[in-house]
């Protein structure tokens, strides 16, 4: 198969910044005020981030990673207290909890989508459960309404990690986001939209706003006129330049998922074979495109696909991560606050069990790049890469 080159996230050629970003930047340049407190920006993005998903209230910060610290944060639990999570995730949907005191529950994931269900939360709920971290992985939706309706009548807050779900719609129609306590959005250099860094959450809930805003800068309340902090919190303030250039993203990000999406259809159209499974989800956003291999019946494993894949020029990783994230030094060895393990050492749990986890790791899940700015050659091409690869792979089985 021949080698064909892709648009990718890394350059400009797989971005969409043009003009009007620059225009942006040079405004704020011009004003000579970069940051966000009495600036305009960050404040105009927030008000539009919120008319965009339908929510109450949004916050800006520095980065994703930032914006679900101050998500875990506003939720003001005690060091100790359990937040339920998924192992296949990025490390940012778990820092921020152990950087609050809380200790992870990791609970097992569909086998095809690698996301939590209202069942595998069931399962590892205790009496120290006071949230669950609900990541919408790939663009794909988690069930959020089954697990929502799990955890209100206990008390248990849901807030939902949408790094990778821009306009994504859960299985009850509604915006990722929108349906736990709290949804938190990256702009981080590989997302959909993209200011290199960046984040945004948005809630319906006043307190949980204010109290997440007052976080991201050191728990100062400027708009009472007192320098005071009112409790521990971190500068995560997002500045004017990357406001500036968010505003204009926001406007790009309803085409970007809908060509992701025609894109993924046709790939979907095209690739089909016994033991693939690949997606059909009309809410599906397509932050990377997910295939997953049942090896017994398609002869071939996720390694052996990728491996054919990537020789294309497509870009393709084998099971997305290298290992579930429980089983990384920071929580497998306890590496936290010095020698302590603190606050890991506030549970008894036994070790994480996730089968379905670890076999989409190590041998089920192929995720694929996919690119907005792909043309029709682009979009043939990578169709007949994927076609082949399938049938080569399948070709050398026993």
């Amino acid at each position: 198969m021949t080698m064909h080159n892709y648009p990718t996230i890394a350059d400009a050629a797989g971005r969409r910044l043009g003009e009007e970003e620059e225009s942006a930047v040079l405004r704020v340049l011009r004003s000579g005020h970069l940051w966000r407190v009495d600036g305009a920006e960050v404040v105009a993005l927030e008000r539009e981030f919120a008319a965009f998903t339908g929510s109450a209230h949004a916050v800006a910060a520095a980065t994703g990673s930032g914006v679900i610290h101050a998500a875990v944060a506003a939720l003001d639990l005690e060091p100790g207290d359990e937040i339920v999570m998924p192992p296949i995730t990025d490390a940012g949907s778990l820092v921020g909890a152990l950087a609050q005191g809380l200790v992870p529950v990791f609970a097992d994931v569909d086998p095809v989508t690698g996301c939590l269900t209202a069942e595998s939360v069931r399962e590892v709920l205790g009496a120290r459960t006071r949230a669950v971290m609900v990541v919408h992985l790939f663009g794909g939706a988690a069930d959020v309404e089954g697990i929502v309706a799990l955890c209100r009548p206990h008390g248990i807050r849901v807030v939902e990690d949408c790094a990778q779900a821009y306009l994504t719609r859960t299985p009850g129609g509604a915006l990722a986001g929108t349906v736990g306590d709290i949804g938190c959005f990256s702009l981080q250099q590989s997302k959909h939209i993209t200011t290199g860094d960046g984040g945004l959450l948005v809630t319906d809930d006043a307190e949980l706003a204010r109290r997440a805003a007052l976080f991201t800068d050191k728990g100062w309340p400027r708009d009472t006129g007192e320098r005071t902090h009112l409790f521990l919190g971190l500068n995560y303030r997002m500045n004017e330049l990357t406001a500036a250039v968010a505003r204009v993203q926001l406007g790009k990000v309803a085409s970007v998922v809908e060509d992701r999406r025609a894109i993924a259809e046709a790939w979907s159209t095209a690739i089909a074979a016994p033991g693939v499974t690949v997606p059909h989800h009309t809410g599906h956003s397509y932050w990377l495109y997910p295939i997953v291999v049942d090896a017994a019946t398609a002869g071939f494993d996720n390694r052996r696909l990728a491996e054919l894949v990537n020789g294309t020029g497509l870009g393709a990783s084998a099971g997305y991560l290298q290992r579930p994230l429980y089983a990384n030094p920071v929580i497998a060895q306890r590496r936290t606050f010095g020698a302590s393990g603190w606050p890991l050492t506030l549970s008894d749990r036994g070790a994480p069990h996730c089968p379905a986890a670890e076999r989409l790791i190590g041998e089920t899940l192929v995720t694929v790049s996919i690119n907005e700015n792909f043309t029709p050659d682009d979009v043939r091409a990578s169709t007949e890469s994927l076609r082949w690869a399938i049938a080569e792979a399948g070709s050398t089985r026993g």
